[in-house]
């Protein structure tokens, strides 16, 4: 018995056969390799990570208001920004307009992004 295959997953095109190895349509291969222009308006989590500190649950349990949490890193060092969990880059905190910024100073290179954030 000869299977129907939906050969184009948006049209609804239909057409009987067992062929399943190639999915690609026409459009994708109008999309010339490294053109990214389609991925521009994608919205992406940053955030700006201070330094960390391990506590136990009993010290966070006595926090109250105007305790300090002491991170590990030093005045005037480098903040990390993660985008998607990942770092990215690091940089200088700033102040622009009343809120707080970050000038970049070191872009990652892919591979040190997968290594742990120091």
């Amino acid at each position: 018995m000869a299977e129907e295959i939906d050969d184009d997953l948006y049209g609804g095109n239909v057409s009987s056969g067992d062929s399943r190895g190639d999915y690609r349509n026409e459009e994708e291969e109008d999309i010339p390799v490294g053109a990214v222009d389609y991925l521009h308006d994608v919205p992406l989590h940053m955030q700006a990570q201070i330094g960390e500190v391990h506590k136990t649950m009993k010290e966070v349990l006595l926090m109250k208001p105007g305790a300090v949490v002491e991170f590990n890193k030093v005045v005037g060092e480098p903040m990390d920004v993660l985008i998607g969990g990942r770092l990215m880059c690091r940089g200088e905190i700033v102040v622009v307009n009343e809120r707080y910024g970050i000038r970049i100073s070191e872009v990652v290179r892919a591979e040190d992004s997968k290594k742990e954030i120091s």
